[in-house]
């Protein structure tokens, strides 16, 4: 929500994006916008979605609740994600977008995390080589499901690979800002790149408090997460992205208020109208 605040704030400044790239939200906006959605357009259509009706309940644990937790276990995650995947596909439809044959080349890169080879994959450009997938007929839902897959919150999606299935999940948990898939060693570019993170700038994020195992694991996850990004936001970098801090906010809070929607888009846009104060000059 606060990504499309923001975007509706550069479209109005004339900015128009030829190739985007994104990691959960991000991947979720990266694929809308790409298909020829605006900001507008998306506002309008957050604000008359339920987000509680995306978190599907297994039929057992609707029937048993108790055995969710016990079921964790085997299925590595409480909600299916399929209606999120089924909501992303009939928007990505109604602009025409199926598989990434529907796209101009090289304009859409979705990021997530292979667990089974341990690695960062870049969609669709590794589909064909690690997998042996024809990107052609490769669904762009699936592969934004693939990359907002939070671990233990969505089941993962498995796919098969050349050397059998492989588990797939939240492209955050390796690389969070992929502003980097833009560039060229040495950091060249060949047009203007604007990024947008949902955090404050790195020489400003907050301490991390860790007096337990539990704030630990979470201190370990966030440290582990961020040192990828923050290699590619230098000072120089940093210049060309609208930081978004969002807090107050859990990533998976699926009850909100139109109120509330409302808000957190209007914060998106008066950062990003705050960064082309700037970033124009």
């Amino acid at each position: 929500m606060a990504f499309i605040g923001a975007l509706e704030e550069l479209e109005d400044h004339g900015y128009r994006f030829q190739r985007i790239a994104g990691t959960s939200a991000g991947a979720i906006l990266a694929s809308l916008t790409i298909a020829g959605y605006s900001g507008k357009e998306l506002k309008e259509k957050i604000k008359q979605l339920s987000f509680e009706k995306l978190v599907d309940v297994p039929v057992t644990d609707q029937l048993m609740p108790f055995m969710k937790w016990l079921l964790l276990y085997f299925r590595l995650g409480l909600y299916k994600g399929n209606k999120l995947e089924k909501t992303l596909e009939i928007w990505l439809e109604e602009k025409g977008v199926r598989t990434f044959s529907d796209l101009p080349p090289n304009s859409l890169k979705i990021i997530c995390s292979d667990l089974t080879h341990g690695r960062m994959i870049i969609l669709p450009d590794d589909l064909k080589p690690v997998y042996g997938i024809d990107p052609a007929t490769f669904s762009v839902a699936k592969a934004v499901r693939m990359s907002a897959g939070l671990p233990y919150f969505f089941i993962p999606v498995k796919i098969h690979g050349k050397k059998g299935k492989c588990v797939v999940v939240d492209g955050g948990v390796l690389s969070n800002f992929p502003i980097w898939v833009w560039e060229k060693e040495g950091g060249c570019r060949r047009r203007p790149i604007i990024g947008m993170k949902l955090s404050d700038p790195p020489d400003k994020l907050p301490e991390k408090k860790i007096k337990n195992a539990v704030q630990m694991f979470h201190a370990l996850f966030k440290t582990m997460q961020q040192a990828h990004d923050a290699r590619y936001i230098s000072p120089t970098t940093s210049k060309d992205v609208i930081f978004i801090p969002v807090q107050g906010i859990d990533t998976t809070d699926f009850y909100m208020s139109e109120k509330e929607k409302e808000e957190i888009m209007e914060f998106g846009r008066h950062h990003a109208a705050s960064f082309l104060k700037r970033w124009s000059k």
